[in-house]
């Protein structure tokens, strides 16, 4: 049987790609383990500098938990009274999440097809979003009766505004492509047969650069979200104090005097 998870890396790039094309790259638990694998060694990986997260196939990024396993589970729970089903959520759910968000380097999501429900919430736990045309959307839990996880609750009021938000949540419904880069969802959209080339292209162009600087980004931008301005203002002067003494800052500030092409070691 394939990976259900393909996680490669090269030059600095770790990709990790959901192959189950045929479920439509639904979450099972195999799947869940694996992607949570994947996603934390990749994070903590200091050889990588950037991640893509994509998947197999034309017809989905991501379509959730396999509610197909998930009925079978469920019935478990009922005859055993074990009620360990929905575990999934801080088990594997919130550490991808965690990893994705918090990793000290950019990370870039190629959404393929549909994204929806945790898909969804992957997809807005990355940086930056290359969404193919044909892609779409949909928050989804409400649909089976559930409130939304996988971050969506912090990820998405902050991506389109609360009002908007909660509308997604409530009624749930598929976002176009067109949609999506309107909402602010998507970064940037692209025909779904220049999708690999253009996120890979971009993965590997942020590879390249002053990693330490793009932590010291990421950081600053979830800090300021929920503290005050002078908070955020002491914030800054200690990660650009950290930037300033990375080797990075010295090869760039050297380049411009140099009036070429800064080669970052990451470092």
């Amino acid at each position: 049987m394939a990976d259900t998870v393909l996680h490669e890396v090269s030059d600095g790039l770790a990709t990790i790609t959901l192959n189950r094309p045929e479920a439509m790259n639904a979450l099972d638990v195999a799947t869940k383990a694996a992607l949570r694998e994947a996603v934390e060694s990749a994070a903590g990986d200091t050889a990588v500098r950037a991640i893509l997260l994509t998947a197999a196939g034309d017809r989905a990024f991501c379509v959730g938990q396999d509610l197909k396993e998930h009925i079978g589970l469920l019935a478990r729970d009922r005859e055993t009274g074990a009620g360990q089903t929905m575990s999934t959520v801080s088990e594997h759910y919130n550490p991808i999440v965690r990893a994705l968000a918090g990793a000290a380097k950019p990370v870039v999501a190629a959404v393929n097809g549909v994204a929806a429900g945790a898909g969804f919430g992957f997809a807005l736990a990355a940086d930056h979003r290359v969404v193919a045309d044909t892609a779409s959307f949909n928050t989804s839990f409400a649909g089976v009766a559930l409130t939304g996880d996988s971050g969506v609750s912090w990820t998405l009021p902050r991506v389109v505004g609360p009002s908007r938000a909660a509308d997604l949540l409530l009624f749930p419904r598929g976002i176009s492509a067109r949609e999506a880069l309107e909402l602010g969802i998507a970064n940037r959209v692209v025909p779904a047969a220049e999708l690999r080339a253009e996120a890979e292209k971009t993965a590997r162009l942020l590879a390249q650069g002053p990693t330490v600087a793009y932590a010291a980004i990421k950081e600053a931008v979830a800090y300021g979200l929920t503290h005050s301005l002078e908070e955020t203002l002491a914030k800054e002067d200690e990660l650009q104090s950290r930037a300033g003494r990375s080797e990075d800052h010295a090869i760039a500030v050297q380049a411009f005097v140099d009036k070429e092409r800064p080669k970052y070691l990451g470092r």
